[in-house]
């Protein structure tokens, strides 16, 4: 049930809305909202090939950084059979309809559609050298992850929070028409729905929803902080190109791999017992702590976290007993930059404070490399491997889901085969 709106901010209903989803919700969402939607265009090639394209159609703050669409969905889907060209002219036609009815932008809708290994089991062949999409599995000795296996998840994205809703209620079968557009296909009408996660990103939204689950209730997040730990994330050089992260060869190159996991938060210590000076030098690096480097949220970075000063992991580890989580991700670069690309936000699904952490990447491998360097078994000091005490924020953090999805080209999107548009 949606709350009173009475005494409720805007932000906080229309985020209330997206989490809990249906027509009821999308009815007060659009009433509250009133929002001005963009319309699409009637030819697709107008539309860049790789679905995963976003980041020329997003704003970007001052410093350059990419500012991530405020409101998210992810529907898992399950599809029963052998695809058909029927079928896929179904799933093209839904999809097509999303790009009529929305802008490609943040003020429109973002979506991509990606495949599970589960779903590529059904063939005879297997994919491609040039796809790594392993099945998802634990990355730690200290996680023990719901394993997600739906044949496919849809992702759409928008700061409307009435754009979300109203495309995935379309995407359902549930709508005649999406921002004035006729539907002329719904993807149930091929798949059937699994599961729906929701979340939300940007200055302020994570402030306006602490009263859930993790969060203490001394309410101590901080007012502009786009993320419920308190600082800003996705600075430009701290994430990979999409060049970087797009596969580059064979049947699928324009597409990329994604993983999606679902983390839940507990935030007491986080900001109960720890001070703001333990809290920087576990987001970043103690080096930032000592400096004072970081003012506030890290508006003040610009597009990097800066952490050249920071000094080498295994070193500080040991020399301080406590190593920064951006500290650690310095050590998976190339050329100068990670090999993930993170599109990741906060979620109260559950009742809880969480992420829903969406990374892409060329191959799968390179999130596993990354996270392996993340849990920094190595860098901690003198103490038994495994140990998360100090050890960036994993002690915070509670990986509940895992899933890997190939999302192919945009040609080749609706039921590929193993061989893609060569079947």
């Amino acid at each position: 049930m949606l709350p009173d709106s009475r005494g409720v901010s805007r932000r906080a209903f229309l985020k209330s809305a997206v989490a809990i989803g249906g027509a009821s919700a999308l009815a007060a969402c659009m009433d509250r909202e009133d929002a001005d939607v963009p319309t699409g265009v009637d030819e697709p090639a107008s539309l860049p090939e790789h679905q995963h394209a976003w980041n020329d159609a997003l704003s970007r703050d001052d410093a350059g950084n990419v500012v991530p669409p405020r409101h998210h969905a992810l529907v898992h889907l399950e599809f029963d059979g052998e695809p058909t060209d029927e079928a896929r002219g179904t799933v093209e036609s839904a999809l097509r309809t999303l790009e009529r009815a929305y802008e490609w932008s943040n003020n429109g809708l973002l979506a991509t559609l990606g495949y599970s290994p589960a779903y590529f089991e059904r063939f005879d062949s297997a994919l491609p050298e040039s796809v790594h999409l392993p099945e998802p599995q634990p990355l730690s000795d200290l996680e023990d992850p719901a394993l997600d296996t739906p044949d496919a998840i849809l992702h759409l994205a928008s700061d409307h929070a009435s754009g979300v809703l109203e495309a995935e209620e379309a995407m359902r079968g549930n709508r005649d028409t999406a921002n004035g557009v006729d539907v002329d296909a719904a993807l149930t009408d091929v798949f059937s729905v699994a599961d729906r996660r929701s979340g939300f990103v940007g200055d302020g939204l994570p402030a306006e929803h602490q009263d859930t689950g993790g969060v203490p209730d001394s309410e101590p997040v901080p007012e502009d902080a786009p993320f419920y730990m308190g600082f800003e994330s996705g600075f430009e050089k701290s994430q990979a190109t999409e060049d970087r992260v797009t596969i580059q060869s064979g049947p699928f190159a324009g597409g990329t791999t994604q993983h999606v996991s679902h983390i839940d938060l507990n935030l007491t210590q986080w900001y109960e017992q720890d001070d703001r000076e333990s809290r920087v030098a576990q987001m970043f690096c103690p080096a930032h702590a000592d400096s004072g480097a970081v003012e506030g949220t890290g508006e003040n970075l610009g597009d990097s976290p800066q952490l050249d000063d920071c000094g080498d992991p295994v070193e500080t580890g040991s020399e301080r007993g406590v190593v920064g989580h951006s500290q650690k991700f310095q050590r998976v670069r190339e050329d100068g930059r990670p090999v993930i690309l993170r599109r990741d936000f906060d979620s109260t699904d559950g009742g809880h404070a969480g992420v829903h952490f969406l990374a892409l990447q060329r191959e799968i491998a390179d999130f596993e490399r990354t996270r392996d360097a993340m849990n920094a078994t190595d860098v901690s000091g003198q103490t038994p491997v495994g140990r998360t005490q100090n050890n960036g924020i994993r002690q915070y953090l509670s990986v509940t889901h895992r899933g890997n999805y190939l999302l192919p080209p945009r040609s080749n999107r609706a039921l590929p085969t193993p061989e893609g548009s060569d079947a």
